[in-house]
């Protein structure tokens, strides 16, 4: 990769927050590449490095473009190798145009009997068309698929292609779990947090690790110090999920982890939002047991809690957060609390086809909800006090309008 090429795609990328320079490439990377060494967890570096909500943005008058990548994609036993796919989706001026779908990369095999186990892949050119759309420079966007790391080695166009300059919208940047890194999604724009970014007007960084949402003070300190507009943390279902925190390490964890971020962003709105509906831990402690073959989940009942060390349900984690949210408030006015099961709850199993993850479907469901929420309008609302066409847009938001 030449000079010009590297910068080009440094400067194209958004919804990342480092880059990693490879000898072949570039791979976006959803931390600062500081916190590997502050991770005792490979899954944790694997799910940063996927790319969910990442995008190369240029200013282009080109009828085609071709990003050669090189991805890495994990597979899981229970899941059938007909069902993997990369994909990549694009727009052109905000209107999609469809999106390509890649095989032939390298595979990261987990939960064999073996242990883990690399398959050597090779590069693939992911290209989109834009027919009928030339002559005049446009938007184009590229969005990388949320279920791979992608090492970018090359772009090209038939028209000179420019990074695009950012667009006149507030930095919303959003931590959560699997349930916002949304690997079951079925296009990148179908990530709920690039969906309802779509649809607020909003540039999305999205910080969601799947199995990997544990308060982590490396996630707080990259939050703090973003210069985001908007943030926000949705928090419970991997702690209980993976019985991570009990309740007394789990409420200082939270105030730690909101101090943090106040400590470099002390008037940013921060949106704290508790877990969406999962049956099988509403009422039951972690952790979860994935049965190795078909995939199945399901809680694991405990003893009579030890008073010292109590565990926790999504119930009560929803409590805690309420609670918290509430004292901090006081002083913090620019905190809200929002309630997971006004995303997802209880008349939305259906579309809780492993009886944790949203289906397509569901994450679409959870856009819309985030969208119009009145509680999303105020938070809006707070990141730019006294300029009242952002507050009226928020109350039409919070409307339906």
């Amino acid at each position: 990769m030449n000079q010009d090429t590297t910068d080009l795609i440094r400067a194209s990328l958004r919804g990342n927050v480092d880059v990693e320079v490879t000898a072949t490439g570039l791979k976006p990377v959803r931390l600062p590449l500081s916190a590997r060494a502050q991770s005792d967890s490979d899954w944790m570096w694997i799910a940063a490095e996927q790319a969910s909500g990442v995008r190369c943005e240029f200013r282009t008058a080109a009828t085609w473009i071709e990003l050669t990548v090189e991805t890495t994609g994990l597979r899981l036993p229970w899941i059938p190798d007909q069902e993997w796919w990369a994909v990549f989706s694009a727009t052109v001026d905000g209107h999609p145009v469809g999106d390509a779908r890649v095989t032939g990369g390298s595979e990261l095999h987990l939960g064999e009997p073996g242990g883990p186990r690399f398959v050597q892949g090779q590069p693939v050119v992911v290209r989109f068309d834009f027919a009928g759309t030339g002559g005049e420079e446009r938007r184009v966007v590229v969005w990388l698929p949320q279920t791979e790391t992608v090492e970018i080695r090359h772009v090209r166009a038939d028209a000179p292609l420019l990074p695009a300059a950012p667009r006149d919208q507030l930095r919303w940047w959003h931590h959560g779990s699997s349930i916002s890194h949304c690997i079951e999604a079925a296009t990148p724009r179908g990530v709920w947090p690039v969906a309802a970014a779509d649809q607020l007007g909003l540039d999305v960084t999205n910080l969601g690790f799947a199995a990997n949402a544990h308060l982590d003070p490396f996630t707080a300190r990259a939050m703090r110090d973003s210069g985001a507009d908007l943030l926000s943390l949705k928090i419970g279902i991997n702690i209980v999920g993976g019985d991570t925190l009990k309740r007394r390490t789990f409420v200082p964890a939270v105030h730690g982890f909101l101090d943090t971020i106040r400590e470099g962003a002390p008037e940013t709105p921060i949106l704290v939002i508790s877990p969406i509906i999962c049956p099988m831990h509403e009422e039951t402690p972690g952790p979860t047991v994935t049965d190795p073959e078909t995939g199945e989940r399901r809680g694991t009942a405990v003893p009579a809690p030890d008073p010292f060390s109590l565990p926790l349900t999504l119930r009560s984690v929803r409590e805690i957060l309420q609670d918290i949210v509430r004292a901090r408030s006081a002083h913090d006015p620019a905190l809200f609390y929002l309630d997971g099961l006004d995303l997802f709850g209880a008349g939305d199993l259906a579309e809780l086809p492993d009886g944790l993850h949203p289906s397509p479907a569901g994450y679409a469901l959870m856009a819309e909800r985030f969208t119009g929420s009145p509680v999303v309008s105020e938070w809006i609302a707070a990141a730019r006090p006294g300029d009242s066409t952002t507050a009226e847009a928020a109350e039409r938001i919070g409307a339906g309008m």
